[in-house]
């Protein structure tokens, strides 16, 4: 495994090198192909691949219809909703210093709102103590609005790490033939703000209202390494951790596919080895791209953390990207390497959800697009 350095970076180990590092004139086929690239039709990668339109120049004294629309309703119900009552969730915990574990335990909820056609829902309730992927879930009480669980979960976890775990509860309404309803989340990210945990803390709580389950997806390690005279990026695939559970048995079968993205338009895309039942893999593998120099501006890497499934499509768990466009670390980490070059600086990234249009572009083959070989 790579081991950072002093300044942060993290060296790559020798049997990632290669002897065609410094060819000169490989790079050369990048210019070559780009032009015929960009007549293809191009892949909706999703609004952080789209370049900026060039604002119209307006006359003066020329009326912006624009500038006096009225609010649309759907922003104003958004903001309604974010304040608006989910109910209250009661429950306890206490620490079992003789198991090492933390003892949650689910008590009940009180004015859940009804998400049911006869006013009524059927909740139940996922806890996770992150950054841990597992989770227990309670059991479905039909049609109320105040279930009683009294259900008792363990987590273990030393004491020691109880300051750095966050408490994580997310309310859903049972539906038989559909998608569950999120009803709200509770994170408790100060587990010793009531007590010490040496004795049974009983806790009230409100319910946010939320959409979708803000459980983190994990993070990923890798190291970025330019060589300007070969022009060559060297990506290295180091490790994740706390990956998203994809599978029934609570892991999955995690790869990483890195694209090269180029005004918008998916120019190669490489692929690491699969990890099987894991949801902590460790890669160390190097995925090379040859971009000249006068091309780094212009391009990106989308990295997608994938599933791997036997049977029907690969899921993606989390996605993130890097180059001078990107936001955030993702644009600190990309300038960092240019400004060390030949030097493999590596970072940790959190994983973000993928956008609607990411999804149907994994799932979907692009016999559309011819995709050149640079490397």
């Amino acid at each position: 495994m790579p081991t950072p350095d002093g300044s942060g970076g993290v060296a790559i180990p020798s049997h990632l090198c290669y002897s065609s590092l410094f060819c000169p004139c490989r790079h050369n086929s990048f210019k070559r192909h780009l032009p015929r690239q960009m007549q293809v039709g191009s892949l909706d990668l999703g609004n952080d691949y789209m370049v900026d339109k060039d604002e119209k120049p307006t006359s003066i004294g020329r009326i912006q219809p624009e500038l006096y629309q009225q609010k649309a309703p759907e922003s104003e119900d958004s903001s309604k909703n974010s304040s608006k009552n989910c109910g209250k969730i009661n429950f306890s915990l206490k620490y079992d210093y003789e198991n090492e574990s933390l003892l949650v335990n689910i008590l009940k909820a009180v004015d859940l709102p009804a998400k049911d056609l006869c006013g009524t829902s059927d909740p139940y309730v996922k806890i996770y103590l992150l950054p841990d992927r597992k989770k227990f879930q309670t059991r479905v009480h039909r049609k109320t609005l105040n279930p009683t669980f009294s259900e008792s979960f363990q987590f273990p976890v030393p004491y020691d790490e109880l300051a750095a775990r966050k408490l994580h509860m997310s309310v859903f309404d049972f539906d038989r033939f559909s998608r569950h309803d999120m009803i709200g989340e509770v994170v408790m990210e100060n587990l010793f703000e009531t007590s010490d945990l040496s004795r049974e803390t009983n806790i009230w709580m409100d319910i946010q209202y939320a959409t979708s389950e803000s459980v983190d997806l994990g993070e990923i390690m890798f190291s970025l390494c330019y060589l300007p005279t070969a022009g060559r990026l060297t990506l290295t695939v180091i490790k994740c951790r706390n990956l998203k559970a994809m599978d029934i048995t609570g892991y999955s079968d995690p790869y990483v596919k890195v694209s090269l993205i180029c005004d918008g338009r998916r120019l190669k895309k490489k692929k690491t080895s699969i990890k099987k039942n894991t949801l902590n893999p460790t890669y160390n593998e190097a995925i090379i791209f040859d971009i000249p120099p006068d091309s780094m501006d212009h391009v990106s890497l989308h990295i997608s953390v994938m599933d791997y499934d036997l049977v029907g499509h690969n899921e993606i768990i989390g996605v993130m990207r890097v180059g001078c466009s990107a936001e955030g670390l993702g644009r600190d980490h990309w300038n960092e390497m240019l400004a060390y070059p030949r030097k493999p600086i590596a970072h940790w990234h959190p994983l973000l959800e993928p956008k609607k249009s990411e999804k149907e572009v994994s799932l979907r083959v692009d016999y559309s697009v011819r995709v050149y070989d640079f490397g």
